[in-house]
């Protein structure tokens, strides 16, 4: 099995399917691309008709897009245990998923992903509407999840709409993002995860800089 990814620093997308298959425990080899360079273009010509990361090759199976990729891992190799096992909690783990998966676009914008950095950034009023809504999808998940108080993953045990918020737990972080005490639980929990870890200390490695993902005031 190959993962091609971009840069650890910055490509969200790359960073969700990598930690689904992190999480899963599937051995797989890891493949980075240099972000928006001819090499990367030429070398996904032939994996991904999106030319975008990640992508994923298992035997003869081409598999391109996070979302994607994470349903199929958990259909092949998890017999669907990466979703809630009761019916009404996988329905609602799947919509925040595709919610996550295919809204929030003031919040991508704006903040982009960028590990290294701590910054500081003026938000439109679309950015903060995103803001508000995650937060509660955050405090909501957990207020019945978090029994103890200490951090949790959105339903209890980790899900893959735990991937699909990873990179926006990274957003957060960057940039002081304000949110309920409940919500920074799980910021907590999700960021200080072995998986999480062993990204978040790669990211700090890279030297690469993507200029379109320099947003903000450095700190």
């Amino acid at each position: 099995m190959e993962l091609y990814i971009g840069n650890k620093n910055y490509s969200s997308w790359s960073l969700r399917a990598w930690l689904m298959l992190e999480k899963s425990g599937i051995e797989f080899n890891e493949i980075k691309l240099k972000l928006f360079t001819d090499s990367f273009y030429q070398q996904l010509k032939e994996i991904s008709p999106n030319l975008k990361v990640p992508a994923l090759i298992d035997n003869d199976i081409k598999v391109w897009d996070s979302l994607a990729i994470c349903e199929y891992i958990n259909d092949a190799y998890m017999s669907g245990s990466a979703w809630p096992e009761n019916l009404s909690q996988k329905a609602k783990a799947r919509s925040f998923a595709c919610e996550m998966h295919s809204g929030f676009n003031a919040l991508r914008n704006e903040l982009p992903m960028n590990i290294r950095a701590t910054r500081c950034i003026q938000l439109s009023e679309a950015a903060k509407k995103d803001i508000q809504r995650i937060d509660a999808i955050w405090s909501q998940q957990m207020d019945e999840f978090d029994t103890d108080k200490t951090g949790s993953w959105l339903f209890g045990t980790w899900s893959i709409t735990d991937m699909m918020f990873a990179p926006v737990v990274m957003r957060f972080h960057t940039y002081g993002v304000a949110v309920s005490d409940s919500s920074r639980r799980y910021m907590k929990h999700l960021t200080q995860s072995p998986e999480m870890q062993k990204w978040i200390a790669a990211a700090l490695e890279e030297t690469e800089i993507v200029n379109e993902d320099e947003a903000g005031v450095e700190l």
